[in-house]
């Protein structure tokens, strides 16, 4: 940069021809002198240029501003180059100017930036919106429009919005267009999309220079083009397109701030230009709604009659420049400074040197003035004009429009504070910020070939390359996928699901396959996956396991089959015991049973004993028709009869229980000694682990790496195996003849295997872990999307079944080893029939004693010393009267009760 200025200034300074004093005032101390420095004849220019004249007009008029001074606008012509550009530049700075609007051009103000920072001029750019523009870098150089920083973090969300992960930008090769680009690859990488090409072109690009390279991006696979360029020459972009066909159905075409520029400049609409641009999706400056706006606006239109241009959103923020000026030079003249310009000591003419350096010199108040400008906070036509720490423009935010038939329409908002939105952004500036990508909102778009449905965003690249298919070359379980000699030189059940997949999608997809493998060993399913990491595969295909470790650098399809992790070891046949019977209930259980019985017997007795003859008699017989009654209920054998009505309602809910045990018990029992039992001494995952014996792990499973590093099982003690055969002979011989004890593997594999062997082995224990099997793509690829679409319809309309029996067997051995322990029936299944029948004997014992209880009472202590003497034998020891009274028959009870209530009746009769 050093070098460029040096070349300006060789070229420059002697032109100039004169020299002047070391220290000057301005020519006219009641005019202020300010510089204006873009190119006069573009889109930007032609608007700027009587927005500026306008803005002096308005300050000059106002005597409220500058204390009687007037603003004198010095206008310089870039002429769209950057190296004169920058020589207009250099020659204000004998001018006397305290400030300089513009450039429009990023490429020239960053050079002029360098300069006002040694001569301390303000530049205060409405146009550039590079955003490396930085505050730190180029202290005196004032942003007075949005940065392109913004501008790509919209875009960024557009895309996200609409869900597309790749784009491809199509920008200019400058400052500004590189510059914007790399912004907008940081913002989508943020919302997991990327830019999958970047297709620069210089800024005099020919027509068919162009069209080389749409050419090109037409060939690759995103369908949404980003288009950032410079607005005098982006309209050749889709003009070209057009031609090529690229503004059809299925298109995405984004523009940034220049195309709104360059329409909203258009004196008259031009429908040859608008045919091109329809279905374009563009962001523009949001300029709220103001009665100044309507004013400027309409006063515009007046000027239009004059031939200027039309207003775009670039005049607004260059009237606002000029604003900005007057009202900080208003500030800067009444806390007392002055303008004055003095040489800079460190440029001086050397002896000899045709240089004259001393005729640059620097604004001895620019520093108070730059101060001034950062701090100035006014409403001006573009909205708040107020810096913030950065010295950026607060309140970014674009308007969202969709061009369609001779003009456009807004379809939103986007802000920084809260994103895409169809409510204006201040509305939102009022409420709590909210840039959640949930909350982002639009309204439906006209996109290129007039359809409002969202185009997918992406084909299958048209560039004659075939996606390349990575595929395990399995030695074992061949049925899954093999190397054949066919067409397509594979074959098996996960081949045909990726064709009939594949044959599903909307759209054709060119792909070979390739075998991953010796041939001698099953390849390692995780270098597989890293070949598809390192771009050498496009996809892979197979029976993949969908694994965390994989998901984290590759995107699965949905799985089109369940798998797991199970156990597979020898079993034996369990000889019957003698005392199979007691098997089918738990100790516990049979403990509860015979509890109960004894329980419900005692009951019924005591609720039969004072009505029943049949549960009357000496206390032995008694005792033995209690245990007599209780175990005959089991069997429905039982001889007494019960005739109160409690003990019925007892009777009845216990002889269902017994009925539901005893059924239960015969079922239970029947499974037991007629169902094949079979025992292993690895019962599972658990004993498996707590085992010191080899354990069998098919060669490249993912199962290996998953009992190192998650069960902590010594590799020492895994063995790798490579197909059925070694699966059958290592089980066979078993961990103390060098074979191993179980064989760690995936469900389908494991019924495959025991299938071909008649189920000589079996699985034991639980699956313990769950997953599936799924095809591998690139991360963000459409195809995993549309594939696993596609998948899901071969479920719901039964060709994954098909394609499944075509391939696997449907004969299934027992998945699990019967268990006599997990077959118990435990109390835990019937002790809701227990409560039921405690309950209802605990009631029927209440309600029998409340009667027993309120007889007692009328019975007289006379009565009951009589009965006592006459039911007291020699043989037998008196017994308290309420046993007595217990004891006794309920009608011998009712009997004495009567006769006494007789005998009331008669004393009271007698007078």
């Amino acid at each position: 940069m050093a070098g460029v200025l040096l070349l300006i200034f060789c070229i420059w300074v002697p032109i100039l021809g004169r020299a002047q004093n070391a220290s000057v005032s301005s020519s006219a101390a009641n005019v202020v002198n300010i510089g204006a420095v873009f190119t006069l004849n573009s889109f930007i220019g032609r608007a700027a240029q009587p927005a500026i004249l306008a803005a002096i007009d308005d300050v000059n008029s106002d005597s409220s501003i500058l204390e009687g001074r007037k603003l004198n606008v010095i206008f310089q012509d870039t002429n769209c180059s950057g190296f004169l550009g920058t020589v207009e530049a250099l020659q204000l700075m004998e001018k006397d100017v305290v400030a300089i609007i513009g450039p429009q051009s990023s490429g020239i103000a960053h050079v002029m930036s360098h300069v006002v920072n040694e001569f301390h001029i303000p530049l205060l750019s409405f146009g550039s919106t590079d955003p490396t523009l930085s505050a730190l870098q180029f202290p005196y150089f004032l942003r007075t429009t949005q940065s392109d920083y913004y501008q790509m973090y919209a875009i960024a969300d557009l895309v996200d919005f609409y869900g597309w992960r790749e784009v491809i930008a199509i920008f200019v090769d400058d400052d500004y267009g590189r510059n914007g680009i790399s912004v907008l690859g940081d913002a989508l990488a943020k919302k997991r999309a990327k830019i999958s090409y970047k297709a620069a072109f210089t800024p005099l690009a020919t027509k068919n220079e162009i069209s080389d390279l749409l050419a090109g991006v037409n060939l690759m696979e995103s369908r949404v083009f980003i288009v950032h360029v410079n607005p005098d020459s982006g309209l050749h972009i889709f003009s070209v397109a057009k031609v090529l066909g690229m503004l059809n159905n299925g298109y995405v075409w984004i523009a940034t701030d220049w195309l709104p520029s360059v329409l909203d400049s258009s004196e008259t609409v031009d429908p040859d230009q608008m045919n091109q641009l329809q279905g374009v999706v563009a962001l523009r400056h949001h300029i709220p709604d103001s009665d100044r706006k309507k004013s400027f606006t309409s006063r515009w239109n007046k000027l239009k009659n004059k031939g200027i241009s039309g207003l775009n959103s670039y005049a607004f923020y260059a009237y606002d420049s000029v604003s900005l000026v007057a009202h900080a030079l208003d500030v800067f003249f009444k806390e007392g400074g002055n303008i004055s310009f003095s040489s800079d000591p460190k440029l001086h003419d050397t002896n000899g040197s045709k240089l004259h350096f001393s005729t640059l010199h620097t604004f001895d108040g620019g520093q108070k003035l730059l101060q001034t400008l950062i701090a100035t906070n006014f409403t001006g036509l573009s909205g708040q004009i107020q810096f913030d720490l950065e010295k950026n423009l607060i309140h970014p935010a674009y308007d969202v429009l969709n061009i369609g038939g001779t003009g456009f329409r807004r379809i939103g908002y986007w802000s920084n504070y809260s994103g895409l939105s169809v409510i204006t952004p201040e509305i939102l500036y009022t409420r709590p910020p909210n840039t959640s990508s949930s909350s982002h909102h639009l309204y439906s778009v006209i996109w290129p070939g007039e359809i409002t449905a969202k185009p997918r965003g992406w084909v299958f690249p048209n560039n004659g390359k075939p996606l390349r298919i990575g595929v395990p070359n399995r030695v074992s379980f061949k049925d899954f996928v093999a190397r054949d000699k066919g067409p397509l030189g594979v074959r098996g059940y996960c081949i045909d699901i990726f064709e009939a997949a594949v044959s599903l999608l909307p759209y054709a997809v060119p792909h070979t396959y390739m075998l991953y493998g010796n041939g001698l060993r099953n390849p390692s399913y995780d270098d597989l996956v890293s070949q598809v990491v390192e771009n050498k595969f496009d996809a892979a295909v197979g029976d993949i396991t969908i694994v965390t470790n994989r998901t984290r650098v590759v995107d699965f399809t949905q799985p089109f089959m369940e798998s797991g992790l199970v156990i597979v070891a020898t079993v034996k046949e369990t000889k019957s015991s003698p005392w199979a019977f007691l098997k089918p209930f738990t100790v516990q259980m049979w403990c509860v049973t015979g509890a109960f019985f004894l329980f419900v017997g005692a009951v019924v007795w005591i609720l039969e004993h004072r009505i029943n003859p049949e549960f009357r008699g000496p206390p032995s017989q008694q005792l033995i028709t209690i245990f007599w009654f209780s175990f005959s209920t089991m069997f429905f054998s039982h001889r007494e009869n019960t005739v109160s009505t409690l003990g019925r309602l007892v009777l009845i809910i216990w002889l269902f229980v017994v009925l539901i045990i005893n059924s239960s018990y015969t079922a239970s029992l029947t499974s037991i000694l007629t169902v094949q039992q079979l025992t292993s001494r690895i019962e599972g995952i658990d004993s498996l682990i707590a085992s010191n014996d080899k354990i069998g792990v098919q060669d490249g499973s993912f199962a290996w790496n998953y009992l190192i590093e998650e069960l902590n099982i010594p590799a020492s003690r895994l063995v790798h195996l490579k197909d059925q055969e070694e699966y059958a002979d290592a089980l066979r011989l078993g961990p103390k003849d060098g074979g191993v004890a179980a064989i760690v593997d995936e469900l389908p594999y494991v019924q495959v295997f025991l299938t071909k062997l008649n189920c000589a082995f079996r699985i034991v224990g639980q699956e313990f872990t769950k997953s599936g099997w799924g095809f591998a793509f690139q991360r963000d690829s459409p195809l995993a999307v549309d594939l696993s679409t596609a998948i899901l319809q071969l479920s719901e309309n039964g060709e994954l079944q098909r394609i499944h029996d075509k391939w696997l067997s449907s004969q299934e051995c027992a998945s699990q080893l019967t268990q006599v322990d997990e077959n118990r029936l435990s109390l835990a299944s019937f002790w809701g029939l227990f409560l039921i029948s405690g309950i209802a004997c605990f009631v029927a014992l209440a309600v029998f004693f409340f009667r027993t209880f309120c007889q007692y009472r009328r019975y007289s202590p006379e009565e009951r010393e009589e009965e006592e003497d006459e039911i007291d034998s020699p043989r037998r020891p008196p017994r308290p009267g309420c046993l007595v009274f217990i004891d006794k028959k309920e009608e011998d009870i009712k009997e004495i009760l009567k006769r006494k209530d007789s005998k009331q009746r008669a004393s009271n009769s007698t007078p």
